[in-house]
């Protein structure tokens, strides 16, 4: 992906240009063909950068695929229409974009389609609920549904992007995600995820993007902070725990 100028020359002002994680786009970031991650701190920008390539790419800034037309609040940032992605010969057959924070609303929108009531202007035939289940998101739990659109909607030759799926999931489901992932790297899918989990993370000879105050840096696995600070609070926790409670 890139960043070009701006087409009058001028400096982009105000958010997302402040954040540190956005600048160095200006140079290009380049995405694994099989799976890229974005770590950081919250409010670095790996939420916005992930968002931002979701719209650019024609997904739904709340969350679900290309087909997805609704919209409860606009609040995606310019950098969607700023920034360019290079695609290689190779289209993705399908997208989606899951967001643990929406996955409400694209549930909500699912259920108006099965209903009859958006299906037609969106294109759609049949049952909308086949490709994830064949049962409503609502009628599952937050991680149970989540699961439901990995496993039955995400298939070959896709592109999908995740916003912090361990939000949604235990850590038992967050294997089950990792695992998942794998069978979709093996059937020629991208992934893009942004996350705080160190089990999500561990993806092998996967991109590690880390943004933070000095812009976006590719780490090795066991230097991300996740990994880093779990690690050693697990190695450590009763001094962990003293020094956090201490007066």
């Amino acid at each position: 992906m890139e960043l070009p100028p701006d087409r009058d020359g001028s400096p982009r002002e105000g958010y997302p240009w402040t954040l540190p994680a956005i600048a160095p786009l200006a140079a290009g970031l380049a995405l694994h063909p099989s799976v890229t991650y974005l770590i950081g701190e919250n409010g670095s920008g790996k939420s916005t950068l992930l968002e931002a390539i979701a719209v650019a790419a024609g997904m739904n800034a709340e969350g679900g695929s290309s087909s997805f037309a609704f919209g409860t609040r606009a609040s995606h940032s310019e950098l969607s229409s700023a920034i360019r992605l290079v695609r290689g010969g190779r289209r993705p057959r399908t997208d989606f974009f899951l967001r643990a924070e929406s996955l409400f609303n694209a549930a909500t929108y699912l259920e108006q389609l099965n209903e009859g009531l958006d299906g037609q202007a969106a294109g759609l035939a049949g049952d909308p609920l086949r490709a994830y289940g064949g049962r409503s998101l609502h009628e599952q739990s937050h991680g149970e549904s989540f699961l439901a659109v990995m496993i039955n909607r995400f298939g070959a030759d896709g592109l999908y992007l995740l916003d912090e799926p361990e939000a949604a999931l235990s850590t038992q489901n967050c294997l089950t995600a990792l695992r998942r992932v794998h069978e979709l790297v093996r059937d020629r899918s991208q992934l893009i995820i942004a996350t705080h989990s160190p089990i999500i993370l561990a993806y092998p000879e996967a991109t590690i993007y880390h943004c933070g105050e000095r812009g976006v840096e590719a780490i090795d696995y066991d230097d991300a902070e996740p990994v880093r600070l779990t690690r050693g609070f697990l190695e450590a926790r009763e001094r962990f725990v003293h020094e956090l409670l201490r007066d």
